[in-house]
């Protein structure tokens, strides 16, 4: 545990990449394989499932000190962060170091992952235990751990680095081998770092490439990408990123999260079958019916997603359809690295007469940027969010890597709202009200329609939080009602009909463009308007 808070410590202590990584190598090329892969799987994001509730926990640590709760709980709102918050109050117990000389998977393995099993008063016990043994950095460590929010400012892409600098390997290697259902045994850290390749799961997909978002380009135009006729242009989709893998005579499909979702679009899996073996394509899964032109909205995806075991009704009530746009490996060969114009082809190939649940994307061609311009424009029309354009004589990349592939989105809806709800935010920002409601006209009533907290800045949202505590009518818990009075220009991008909500309406990805200090209450947009928004099929279901 010593050297793992150390690591903790330094991470948390610099924004620099530079040393970050030399910290992370120094610790893998140290540590034990059975502690580094317990430390590898915590910095890249995954986290032991909260065996205690926090709220518990808290009155613990009241308990222990002698405080009471409601006075914690007043610390933990100014803190922030539970963690932080136990670690500082805990300052008031002796603290011992005997905790430090015990290995980082004998702490996870023996003492954190067992404390599921026991009664309430033994786990109490045993924490409190395990807080003495520890100084004051480390408990902070371990408190981290419990609560399930170990986050230290380092992206899998930085671990991926340190990693290979360890091992003296290709980045792109070690990136494979951390992707998908690994577990953090020793075994799997030697093979992680071993330069030699023992050989990958069948199952095991590729890391992604990403496209960057062409509007934080450092360009002035479109047209400084070069000639139109070097890039390949396909429709972004409002789907689920994912890999269809064929390999040992199974299929296996992912998506872009690492969710291994087995079982779930049973239909795709079996058009997958007829996939050549030692195949991996990277495509997007939709809502589609069959035969028709566009797909269906979200929503009705999103009805597939948490079925584990859809029934033939929900397949036909809810069709998918897998287009794919590229290919990473074929006929058991990595293709990676072949340009995207050979990929593509060899795609075409590998699709040829098979079930067209699994299709080919269009690939939309234009003779100028202004064509493609004006094609975007009509993004939408097309049930689309704009496009993708790739580099064709790009490789496949690993995670976002910026120059060979852009998403040039469709503006995003814009709609002016009211200012309706607030309450309180969440980590450091839990002692101002952040989280805010926003309604539109219909009629003379302003009816909720979307919830947003990001956008302002940090001085705007001082000045919001101060007019909110003067102006607040009343108290629903956390919740304040406002005075209707201040307009906000609200972005979104994607809307559909919904009765789950009272405006009749759901947004996707809500966030404040700007405050519009300039616009009086009265000239709010109203429902009307953001109906007008919705798709001509769900606006006709609304009548």
């Amino acid at each position: 545990m010593r050297r793992f808070t150390e690591l903790y410590t330094h991470l948390d202590a610099t924004t620099a990449t530079h040393p970050k990584v030399a910290a992370m190598r120094d610790y893998f090329a140290a540590a034990p394989p059975a502690d580094a892969a317990w430390a590898v799987s915590f910095l890249c994001g995954r986290r032991i499932k909260r065996l205690i509730p926090g709220t518990r926990l808290r009155e613990w640590v009241a308990e222990a000190i002698g405080m009471p709760m409601w006075l914690v709980e007043e610390s933990y709102s100014a803190v922030g962060d539970s963690a932080e918050t136990m670690t500082l109050l805990l300052d008031e117990i002796e603290a011992g170091d005997a905790g430090l000389d015990v290995p980082l998977h004998a702490w996870v393995e023996n003492r954190i992952l067992p404390l599921k099993d026991l009664d309430e008063s033994e786990q109490k016990a045993r924490l409190l235990g395990y807080w003495r043994e520890l100084p004051t950095d480390a408990r902070f460590t371990l408190n981290k751990l419990l609560t399930g929010a170990f986050r230290v400012g380092v992206s899998r892409r930085l671990v991926t680095r340190a990693l290979a600098e360890v091992a003296d390997i290709e980045p792109a290697r070690v990136a494979h081998r951390l992707m998908g259902r690994w577990q953090p045994t020793p075994e799997f850290f030697e093979r992680l770092v071993d330069p030699a390749d023992r050989g990958e799961d069948a199952a095991q997909p590729y890391p992604f490439f990403l496209a960057s978002p062409i509007e934080n380009a450092p360009i002035e135009s479109i047209s400084e990408l070069g000639p139109v006729a070097d890039w390949q242009a396909e429709w972004k989709w409002d789907g689920i990123r994912a890999q269809i893998i064929r390999r040992a005579g199974e299929c296996h499909i992912w998506s872009r999260g690492e969710d291994l979702m087995e079982g779930r679009f049973p239909e795709l899996e079996a058009a997958a079958a007829a996939l050549p073996n030692g195949s991996v394509l990277d495509g997007e899964i939709l809502a589609w019916v069959p035969g028709e032109a566009l797909p269906l909205p979200f929503a009705r995806l999103q009805r597939r997603i948490g079925r584990l075991k859809p029934s033939a009704n929900m397949q036909k009530k809810h069709p998918v359809r897998f287009f794919a746009y590229d290919l990473m490996e074929y006929e058991g060969a990595d293709i990676r690295e072949r340009p995207l114009e050979e990929r593509r082809a060899l795609l075409a190939d590998a699709l040829a007469g098979i079930d067209e649940r699994i299709a080919l994307s269009e690939h939309l061609a234009a003779n100028s940027w202004d064509e493609l311009a004006a094609l975007r424009e009509r993004s939408r029309e097309f049930a689309t969010e704009g496009f993708v354009l790739k580099r064709r004589g790009s490789p496949y990349r690993v995670g976002r890597v910026r120059g060979d592939w852009w998403k040039w989105k469709v503006d995003p809806y814009a709609i002016d709202a009211v200012l309706l709800y607030a309450q309180p935010g969440s980590g450091r920002r839990s002692n101002l009200l952040t989280d805010y409601t926003f309604a539109v006209w219909d009629g003379d009533e302003l009816v909720p329609f979307a919830k947003a907290y990001s956008g302002l800045t940090d001085k705007e949202i001082r000045q919001v939080d101060s007019w909110i505590r003067k102006n607040t009518k009343e108290r629903f818990g956390p919740v304040r009602s406002v005075t209707p009075y201040h307009v906000f220009e609200l972005h979104f991008e994607g809307i559909q009909a919904s009765n789950r909500h009272k405006s009749g309406i759901a947004v996707r990805f809500p966030r404040i463009a700007r405050w519009r200090t300039d616009k009086p209450l009265a000239e709010a947009d109203t429902l009307d308007n953001v109906k007008a928004l919705l798709p001509p099929n769900e606006r006709a279901d609304l009548g």
